[in-house]
């Protein structure tokens, strides 16, 4: 299967200084618990930003001479990283940045997606161009969680999306 998660704010935001504009931990759980063991594609950003990269990641990037930690593989496309992640037996998640997730769509027959019911300061927004209100809700999870920058209770909505006809890999 080929899913891609990520969280946005109530306001669009999905990113902020290469990272994320909340901090909740328990959101940042999930997201770990759901793609262990799964190959991810990445964008060379949000790569660069995270601390652990597990094996079998495929980081999007045109930059030749990337040097990448062990385990990891630079694609020139989403749709390579997508075809090589695939080739791997496992599950496939596409884990962002915004660019990422535009390209990777078409092919995705699950999105996982955190909503944060809070505005939030950003500089990168979730794509608008992905039609998830044509999707089926088919999982929908609820908590409230404390945001530790804000000190404030947030809502979380932990909702799952499918696309019927996914595009096929080639």
């Amino acid at each position: 299967m080929i899913a891609a998660i990520g969280a946005v704010a109530s306001n669009g935001m999905l990113g902020l200084d290469g990272w994320l504009p909340w901090d909740i931990p328990e959101e940042l759980a999930y997201f770990e618990r759901t793609v262990a063991g799964a190959a991810l594609v990445i964008g060379r950003l949000t790569y660069e930003s995270m601390d652990v990269v597990p094996p079998d990641s495929f980081i999007v990037s045109r930059q030749a001479g990337l040097q990448l930690r062990p385990g990891c593989v630079r694609v020139d496309s989403v749709e390579e990283g997508l075809r090589r992640a695939a080739a791997t037996g496992k599950d496939v998640f596409v884990i962002g940045g915004a660019s990422i997730y535009e390209a990777a769509w078409p092919w995705c027959q699950r999105f996982y997606l955190t909503r944060i019911e809070m505005p939030l300061a950003g500089d990168t927004l979730f794509p608008e161009t992905i039609p998830l209100d044509r999707w089926r809700v088919i999982s929908e999870l609820q908590a409230v969680y404390r945001e530790r920058k804000s000190g404030l209770d947030v809502t979380c909505r932990f909702l799952q999306y499918e696309q019927d006809n996914p595009r096929p890999l080639r």
